[in-house]
């Protein structure tokens, strides 16, 4: 029968055993932790994706917003006539029988004509 080393650890391992151990358990550790940090599902991808949904959640009630708008101008045009005959008014220029259109144009100073900036003459005769 082979003789039992005794070591510290009681369990008749030697220093390079347990050294052995040591960092095959630190392998399997830190092989275990990079699905969690680095993988397909890890906490970065997780934080990223939850960025994207918040910033598409925002994009979506925008959305949601001006598509309220739209329907609720919809509504009006198909219902009231108000809305329709000032849509012609501004974007058409529609004016209605014996109406007279007066358009005042603000902040325009005399109308000069405007003048050639004086050079040396370079041309030939």
């Amino acid at each position: 029968m082979p003789a039992l080393v005794l070591t510290r650890t009681g369990l008749g391992l030697t220093d390079y055993a347990v050294r052995l151990i040591v960092i095959g358990l630190t392998v399997l550790l830190i092989l275990i932790q990079y699905p969690l940090w680095l993988g397909k599902g890890s906490w970065l991808r997780v934080w990223d994706l939850s960025r994207q949904l918040d910033s598409a959640l925002v994009k979506e009630q925008e959305l949601r917003e001006r598509n309220a708008k739209l329907a609720s101008e919809v509504q009006d045009l198909k219902e009231g006539t108000g809305a329709l005959e000032e849509r012609a008014r501004y974007e058409l220029g529609l004016i209605k029988d014996n109406e007279t259109f007066v358009q005042i144009l603000e902040g325009e100073a005399k109308k000069t004509a405007p003048t050639a900036p004086t050079t040396p003459s370079s041309a030939k005769p």
